[in-house]
C-alpha cells in the first residue's frame, strides 16, 4: 500500500529495524501505512481483519498513517460504501465543499495537539497532508490532534495503544520524525 518504502525509510533512519511481512504473530509493534483506495485496500486485507483487530486488542503499539487511519474505522464512503476494520469507532466522509478549498488538501497545515496524547511533541506544528477524505469518531476523547480545512477535523487519534495519523509523519520533517520515534520506542 503506497507508503510503505517512505515509511520504512524513516523508519530506518531513526535507526529502528522494519520488517515487512502479512504475517503478525511475533510482531512487537505494528504501522498500517497506506495510500490508495479504502475498497481496495481492504480487499487487499480481508484475509488479515480479525488478526489486525486482535492486534489492536493485544495492547501492543499500533499506527495507522494516511489510509491506514481511515481503515482503522467502522465505514467509509469513499467511492461507495465500505467497511472498515472496525477498530476505532467512527466513520470516513469526504469533505464537504467549500468556496475557495481544494480537495484534495495537499500539502502543508498546522497540527492542534490534544494534550496528553501522541502528537503532543508535534506541539501545533506543520505536517503533510494528501487526502479527499476525513475521519469522524464517535468519542472524540480519541482525537489526537484537530486541524483546520474548511472544517475542523480529527487529523490524529489515539485509543490506548492504537495511534492513527491522517497526515504523513515520514513526510513531515523533524516534526514527523520525532512522532515516529515517540510510537517506536513506546511500550
Amino acid at each position: 500500500m503506497g507508503n510503505l518504502r517512505s515509511v520504512e525509510n524513516a523508519c530506518r533512519k531513526l535507526g529502528h529495524e522494519v520488517v515487512i511481512q502479512s504475517d503478525l504473530s511475533g510482531a512487537e509493534r505494528l504501522i498500517l501505512p497506506g495510500v490508495g483506495a479504502f475498497g481496495q485496500a481492504m480487499n487487499h486485507l480481508s484475509g488479515l481483519k480479525s488478526d489486525l483487530q486482535a492486534f489492536a486488542k493485544s495492547g501492543q503499539p499500533l499506527l495507522g498513517i494516511c489510509l491506514g487511519q481511515q481503515l482503522l474505522l467502522d465505514t467509509s464512503e469513499e467511492f461507495g460504501a465500505h467497511s472498515g476494520l472496525e477498530i476505532i469507532p467512527g466513520k470516513v466522509q469526504y469533505f464537504p465543499k467549500t468556496p475557495g478549498v481544494k480537495i484534495p488538501q495537499m500539502g502543508w497545515n498546522r497540527l492542534d495537539s490534544v494534550p496528553g496524547k501522541f502528537t503532543e511533541t508535534t506541539g501545533s506544528e506543520e505536517v503533510y497532508f494528501v487526502h479527499s477524505l476525513y475521519t469522524e469518531v464517535e468519542d472524540e476523547s480519541h482525537v489526537a490532534a484537530w486541524t483546520n480545512y474548511g472544517i475542523r477535523f480529527a487529523s490524529a487519534l489515539q485509543m490506548g495503544n492504537v495511534w492513527a495519523t491522517q497526515f504523513h509523519p515520514e513526510k513531515s520533517g523533524e516534526a514527523g520524525l520525532r512522532l515516529l520515534e515517540r510510537f517506536l520506542t513506546c511500550s
